[in-house]
């Protein structure tokens, strides 16, 4: 595996390529960006939720990833999430000012789903809700079920996040992984946006 870590390129943006012998990928974010996304991940109902949770979120990402997905798009969608989790903490630096916690419910249409987000710097997932056989369907051609738990998975370890993700309702496969990407996004976004009342790291332990 070759691996370039996450840096910083200006205040809270991070970039970084990942490449192994199942994928090759490049993400770049701006944390304080207006939601402009340039997705391209060759899973096109992954490029869906991304651009989703770019848009929701408010946080300027590009995505180029190609990988194995004639094979499965497990690994390619899984190493986008690692990369995505890793530019994060980076962007995030040293947390000071941030809002840390966040927390939102979103619908789509019949589908209804809860997210509440600690930037705590130790990665922990609850995942529930989800009714019996979201796992198993193949949503667009290529993505499973299963892999959206996966992706959060992925996510809050590398970025050092807890989030817990309760889908309340639903029923359409498609609506209910697209609210529990629009709910992460707009939990996130309230976790990481800058409260100008916070005067250094929110924590009593003086770190994140």
């Amino acid at each position: 595996m070759s691996e370039t870590g996450a840096t910083p390129t200006a205040a809270r943006t991070a970039r970084m390529e990942r490449t192994t012998s199942e994928s090759s990928v490049l993400v770049e974010i701006n944390l304080d960006g207006t939601g402009v996304s340039d997705i391209s991940t060759s899973v096109p109902f992954y490029d869906h939720m991304l651009t989703a949770l770019c848009k929701h979120s408010l946080i300027d990402m590009t995505v180029k990833a190609t990988g194995d997905t004639h094979i499965d798009a497990h690994h390619t969608v899984e190493d986008v999430a690692i990369t995505f989790g890793e530019v994060l903490r980076t962007a995030l630096g040293n947390k000071a000012g941030i809002r840390r916690f966040g927390e939102a419910t979103v619908p789509l249409d019949e589908a209804l789903a809860h997210a509440v987000v600690d930037v705590s710097g130790r990665p922990y997932l609850v995942h529930g809700g989800e009714p019996a056989g979201q796992e198993y369907h193949l949503i667009g051609g290529h993505f499973t079920g299963s892999l959206t738990r996966h992706v959060f998975e992925a996510i809050t370890l590398h970025a050092g996040i807890c989030l817990h993700m309760n889908v309340l309702a639903g029923r359409d496969p498609h609506h209910i992984v697209e609210a529990q990407f629009k709910a992460f996004a707009r939990a996130l976004r309230a976790a990481v946006e800058s409260d100008p009342r916070v005067e250094g790291i929110p924590s009593t332990k003086g770190a994140l």
